[in-house]
């Protein structure tokens, strides 16, 4: 499992850059898109492993649903969380506004919100929303999950993963848990124990193809690009495969790391 040689990738001021989107794209996927067991609130919709069309399409078709019933529950949490798929992260967080005051004191709607709140990037907002509806005596792990991948985005890392490994204490052997672990490991370049959670994540129910491809995305990062391309192959399509080679090569290029390879 372990590169016989050790890379750390030096990412100072392009640490949060990269790993940053990181998170938008892959923890958005994650902790944004938990499954629905063990937990109080009810399952939350991912659609962020569809294709650019398909992900229009399901915009205009919730949309169109929406604007027939806006007070829709159900209808509300998926039209946002397409809309945070495609990238319109503004315009899921107004969509939930509307839902908060038809709703304001129901936790998934609030739960959505603060997804949409930290797709959007902001923060503190989405922490507080979350701390409101976080239970002490019966916490919710998809709000955990949320707050952790808050929290890392952030840069509060070692409070992010206490976060999680409470969520793991509700929900154990759940992969998006150990996936947001491993990722929160890989914002602070510590890719060995990265490798580590998301492989578990990957032998895990739930585990999902975005897992997979950060998987494929931190080996990649150690310089094991056979093996990280192969990964990437059993998940996308040829040409996909060849972008994602090219922009982890290019990643490393950022921080000047082929010597570090060179000497494995």
């Amino acid at each position: 499992m372990l590169a016989p040689w050790e890379l750390t990738v030096t990412l100072p001021k392009a640490r949060h850059t990269w790993m940053r989107s990181l998170l938008l794209a892959s923890v958005a996927a994650l902790a944004l898109s938990a499954c629905a067991s063990n937990r109080g609130s009810m399952p939350s919709p991912d659609y962020s492993g569809v294709s650019a069309g398909q992900g229009l399409q399901t915009v205009a078709e919730l949309g169109a649903r929406y604007k027939a019933n806006p007070k829709d529950k159900v209808t509300l949490i998926h039209f946002a969380a397409a809309l945070r798929a495609a990238g319109q992260s503004g315009q899921a967080v107004a969509v939930l506004e509307v839902g908060i005051s038809y709703y304001p004191k129901d936790v998934d709607i609030a739960v959505a919100y603060a997804k949409a709140l930290t797709a959007d990037g902001r923060f503190e907002q989405s922490l507080s929303v979350l701390d409101n509806v976080i239970r002490p005596d019966v916490p919710d792990w998809n709000a955990l999950l949320v707050k952790g991948a808050t929290l890392d985005q952030m840069g509060r890392n070692d409070e992010a993963r206490q976060i999680y490994a409470q969520a793991l204490t509700i929900a154990p052997g759940e992969a998006s848990v150990e996936a947001n672990i491993g990722l929160s490991y890989a914002m602070t370049n510590e890719l060995v124990a990265a490798e580590q959670h998301l492989r578990r994540a990957v032998q895990m129910r739930g585990a999902t193809s975005q897992i997979r491809q950060n998987l494929a995305l931190i080996v990649g990062l150690q310089g094991r690009f056979d093996e990280c391309r192969a990964i990437y192959a059993a998940e996308l399509p040829p040409e996909q495969v060849e972008n994602n080679m090219a922009y982890v090569k290019a990643l490393l290029t950022q921080q000047n790391r082929w010597d570090v390879i060179a000497k494995g």
